[in-house]
Parts: C-alpha cells; structure tokens; sequence
C-alpha cells in the first residue's frame, strides 16, 4: 500500500438500494466492521421502520453506531461526528480499513470533508417552546435570523429547523459561520448504489415493513415516548400513526409511506451527485466491482 494515510471504504446510496446486504459481503471478504451513516438506525426501538440491520445480519458483522440513543434524545450532528470519528479512528488502528455505510448525506459529509458543526449542546427548554409553537412558525423565524440555513433545510424538518435555531439563539450567530472544515487525516474510498428498479425496490421494501411489525414497533414508541415524539415524523413511522389514530387505513399509509420515500430517494440522488464522487457500482454485479476496486488500493 504506497499511501500510508489509512483507508475508510465508503458505501453510499438512496434508500432501499441495497446497502445492507452489499455491506456485509464486501466486510466479510476483507474482514471488516461496519459504521452506520444512517440517521435514523442512531435510535433504540427504531429497527423495522428504519430497515436496520437484523440481529443474524449483526451477528455476521460486527457494527459500530447503532442504537446509540433513546429516540426521546435526539443527538446532533456534532454529537454523531465525535462518537464516528472516535470509533472510526479505533477501528483503523485495529484493522487498517474503516467501513462506512449509510444514505444520510450531512453524516457522511461531516465525516469525509470533516465538516465541524457548531458544538452548542441541546437547550431543552428552548427545544420546548419551539416545540409549541410549530413548525410552521419555527421555520419562518428561521428564514429571518438564518436563510442560509432555511433553504437549506426542508419546510417539514422540525429536528434540523430547531437546530439552527437553537445555535442561533444559544450564541447570536448562524449556524452556517459557525460551522468550519477540518478533514480527517484518512483516505476515502466512494463507492455507490443507484438501481434502475429503485421505485419497485422502494414500494416492496414498504409493504415488508407494514406486513413485518411497523404498527406494532410504532406503538410501542408512542407507549413509551408518546405520540409527540419528535422522530414519529419520520417516514413511515408518521403514516403507522396515521394508522393507529384511525385516520388512515393501511392501504393508504403504504401509498403514502411509498410516495415520501421516493422523493426522499431523488433527493439523496441529487445530493451524492453533487456533495460526492462516488464510483457508481454496475448494478448487475455490484459486488465483483466493488471488490476489484477495493483490491487495487
């Protein structure tokens, strides 16, 4: 190996791709760990709905970043780039390739080009009131302290909106001049899903989860955390609550939950087109390519 920088193998792609099973055959063959990039499997008790890896899948592979949290405590992305680049950093020492697997796009940014978000802790009582006053209104406020920031941030999306604006109101400034870039001192490897048959994956993947125990992992959240959780907002787990409520049947919830993450899907798209440079793996044997490149560092 002519670089002396450590390697991190990085496997990317939209939802339902095939990241999971891709994974675990390229770490058994080079006897690698997996780290999760994937925001949602940070949560305990979110495992059917966020289509994390099972128990036997884990017990093939050992993986790192998983169920690191109670989902009633949300964990920033600065909290999330500490806990990966420490374990990440353990991990080389002990197999000199690190394994990154996920389709959270900022996560895996934070970690490649080191991005540093701003290390303002949570300000529970701050979160609360906005809370209250809704997300609506939370993202307005947003467009007029930090723009930036808002078009940035999706209209819907209360975790992120009521992070800048925490960040904002915790220092007086923006989230985006606060932020800084201290890239790791490793080497990548980009590697990408994208199949041609996404939307057929998308829609099969969705009726497994709803025939597979969604409702069931959904109300024991709600039993738990109750209804107003925020990550109940979540692809998903929102239309399963629809459902629990009564006004969804789940016919409808699995149209609906299919629709959101298609275009959750074209998004992430877009996202590792222009925020990466992956080689996009031949989906007719994704495998023999990705080992073949990996063998060549």
């Amino acid at each position: 190996m002519k670089n002396k920088k450590p390697l991190v193998i990085v496997l990317m792609g939209p939802t339902a791709s095939g990241k999971t099973d891709l994974s675990i055959e390229i770490a058994r063959r080079f006897n690698l760990d997996i780290h999760n990039i994937d925001s949602r499997q940070l949560y305990i008790g979110m495992d059917i709905g966020t289509a994390k890896p099972t128990k036997i899948q884990q017990s093939l592979i050992k993986h790192f970043l998983l169920d690191l949290r109670h989902p009633n405590n949300p964990i920033t992305l600065h909290e999330f780039q500490k806990e990966a680049m420490v374990s990440l950093d353990k991990n080389l020492k002990e197999k000199k390739i690190g394994f990154v697997v996920g389709g959270s796009g900022l996560y895996l940014k934070s970690l490649i080009s080191g991005l540093v978000p701003p290390a303002i802790p949570a300000q529970q009582f701050l979160r609360n009131q906005l809370k209250v006053i809704g997300q609506q209104t939370c993202h307005q406020l947003l467009k007029n302290c930090d723009p930036i920031a808002s078009n940035k941030i999706a209209a819907a999306d209360s975790s992120r909106t009521i992070r800048a604006l925490e960040v904002f109101y915790a220092t007086g400034k923006t989230m985006s001049s606060l932020q800084s870039i201290k890239p790791p001192p490793w080497r990548f490897l980009e590697l990408g899903l994208n199949p041609a048959n996404l939307n057929d994956r998308i829609a099969q993947r969705t009726r497994n989860i709803f025939e597979n125990g969604l409702l069931e992992e959904t109300q024991k959240l709600i039993d738990e955390f109750g209804k107003d959780l925020s990550l109940l907002k979540t692809i998903g787990y929102k239309e399963a609550l629809n459902v629990l409520e009564g006004t969804s049947s789940i016919e409808e919830a699995i149209v609906m939950t299919t629709i959101r993450t298609n275009q959750f899907a074209k998004k992430q798209r877009t996202w590792f087109k222009g925020q990466h440079k992956a080689k996009w793996l031949n989906e007719k044997n994704p495998l023999s390519e990705a080992l073949s490149l990996i063998e060549t560092l």
